[in-house]
Parts: C-alpha cells; structure tokens; sequence
C-alpha cells in the first residue's frame, strides 16, 4: 500500500461532464475450457460478464476489485487485445467492437494505449530502448526521418523523467521503476486519447510508487489525457480516481464517485472492500467496523445462479440465490447491482 504525502482532493480540472470519449455496454469476454485429445470445448470461463461503463473525456476512471475479479480481462478487451464475445464499444462515437485489425492500426490503435502491469514482460529484452520505442512510429508512419524519430524519442524520455543518453541501453540495465517510465514513454509515443493503466505501481516498491503516480498525474494535465486507471490498492484508486467501478467475479457491482464510493458505499461487497482500508483516527475516536468476507470468490467457470456475490454476502435474501439483480441508477450519478435497492 502506497501512502502518499500530497494532500488528497478531487480532480475536477480538465473533467468535461457527458462528453462521453468511451462508452462500453454488457461487454463480456468469456474463454473456450479445452479438454481431451482433439480439444473440445467442454465450457466456458467468464472472465467478464457484462461490463458496462462511461468514461468522461479528461477523467481517471477507477476499476476495482479483488484478483479474479476481470479487471484486467475488461482493460484488454476495451482496447480489443481480447476479443470482445459480445457487447458494444463506441469510443468518441465511433463502434469499435467489429472493426478488422487493419482498421484498428490504422483509426484506433494512436488513440488508445495501454500501460502493463510488468514494465519487464511488456518490454523485448532483445531491443535497445530506441527500437523499442521507435517502432510504433515507425508503424504509423510518423515524422519524415531518422533523425526526427530518435530526437521524438529522446524529447519522451525526458517528459517521463529518464535521461536521454539512456537512448541505447538494454531493459535489463534499468531499475523498475525506470522501466515502468519507458511503459508511460511508450504510451505516450503517439499522443493518445486514452491510456488504460492495468495495475502500473503494484509490482514497484512503496518509495516508487508515488514517483509513478505522480507523474501519471502531471501527465494527464499536460497532456489532457484521459485514463482508465485498474488496481487492487485503494489507497491508491482513491487519491488518482475521480470516479470508480467496483468488479466482482466479471460483472460490475457498483459505479458512483470516488467520494461517494469511499464515504457512503452501498453495495455489501462495496462495504466490504471498503473497510478494509487502513484509515487514522483521532485518539477515542470510534474505530470503523471491519467485515471479513467468508468462503472464497467462486469459479468464473461455473458463477452462482442469481446475484453472482449471494454466497459470500452477509445481506443476502432468497431473491438473491434466483434472481440476477438489474444494475440500476439509485441516486444521481451513483449505479448498483443489488436486490436491496
């Protein structure tokens, strides 16, 4: 967990309320389970079961959720790494579900980046920095020479904070955090719209870890980009989010603002997560409520009929063993699947 000195506040400039630049409904990607000599397809796992979000232009939309849950099922499937099994992707008003892989490279791919998780698996061990990063202009036939591309490269590095004589080096000579600023290099490389972040500091020590979301952060403001930040750490998701999803077995619980979502959580699971958070009080102050979960989270194989989180649930009814809840708005701008509303 990242503690972080900066004073927390709510990002709400460069936030442009319904210019919608992603709109993703009942997205599901669920993979083929392979069994016997000749790989038949025995079933299925769910992996995402209906995801269905917003994402304001200028914004950090949070994803949340504990491991296994699809968070980074739904990142990949959005920017159509996976391909989608059903469910709709308009980004800035343009369906993207369906498009070919040359489409994709030729409209969307400079649009939308993505930011791994492992900067050492996302990076070829074989290539030098400045291959590595030369080669998406190169793909998209950006700027006329040589000379321009290396010099576009060295002036990326130095925007994430690396020297540019590093140009020539190995990823193996770098530390990494200096590998996770060649991730964001990357990324940045062709000034895209989006940027979806899978889990960027949860392989980094707690010291770099601030480093990184520092400059996620001075990023977006220079660049006005707009994120769509997933991760396991909430300490994290409530200092850089604006708004937050909270995902449990593929499917979406609840959406509402990062305030709201922390201060007044609605949702059981929700509630759960929640408490968990390490928070200081005051000397006789009342000390916040801790609820622990029973059983573990169940197979996206084989979900639970009804409510998907009705076996560990400390709230639920006989409804919510039959009965799939509606995922519904229950106040202004605040969504939640549950039989309880």
């Amino acid at each position: 967990m990242v503690i972080l000195q900066k004073e927390e506040k709510k990002q709400t400039e460069g936030i442009h309320i319904d210019q919608a630049l992603l709109e993703v409904t009942d997205l599901k990607k669920h993979f083929p389970i392979k069994s016997g000599i000749i790989q038949k397809t025995t079933g299925y796992t769910k992996a995402l079961d209906g995801l269905s979000i917003k994402v304001n232009k200028g914004e950090t939309f949070g994803i949340v959720g504990e491991s296994g849950c699809g968070k980074s099922t739904a990142g990949r499937t959005i920017i159509r790494l996976y391909e989608p099994t059903s469910g709709q992707i308009i980004f800035k008003g343009k369906d993207i579900t369906n498009l070919s892989e040359r489409k994709l490279r030729k409209v969307i791919r400079k649009e939308i980046q993505m930011i791994f998780q492992d900067p050492i698996a996302s990076l070829n061990p074989r290539k030098t920095l400045h291959k590595t990063l030369v080669e998406p202009l190169k793909t998209h036939n950006l700027y006329a020479s040589k000379r321009e591309q290396t010099n576009k490269v060295k002036e990326i590095l130095e925007v994430v904070g690396l020297n540019a004589s590093f140009i020539n080096r190995y990823p193996h000579e770098f530390s990494g955090g200096q590998r996770q600023r060649i991730g964001i290099a990357r990324a940045l490389l062709l000034q895209p719209n989006l940027i979806i972040a899978d889990e960027p500091v949860s392989a980094l020590d707690v010291s770099i870890q601030a480093q990184i979301i520092n400059l996620i952060q001075e990023l977006q403001k220079e660049f006005n980009l707009t994120y769509i930040f997933i991760s396991h750490d909430l300490s994290v998701v409530r200092y850089i989010c604006d708004r937050v999803a909270v995902m449990y077995l593929g499917r979406m619980m609840e959406v509402a603002a990062k305030q709201t979502l922390f201060e007044e959580p609605l949702h059981p699971y929700t509630q759960a997560l929640m408490s968990a958070v390490p928070v200081l009080r005051k000397k006789g102050g009342q000390q916040r409520e801790r609820i622990v979960l029973k059983g573990d989270m169940p197979s996206p194989a084989n979900p639970p009929k009804g409510c998907v989180f009705h076996t560990r649930c400390f709230k639920a009814m006989p409804i919510c063993k039959e009965m799939t809840p509606q995922f519904k708005e229950v106040k202004k701008d605040h969504h939640i699947a549950c039989h309880l509303y």
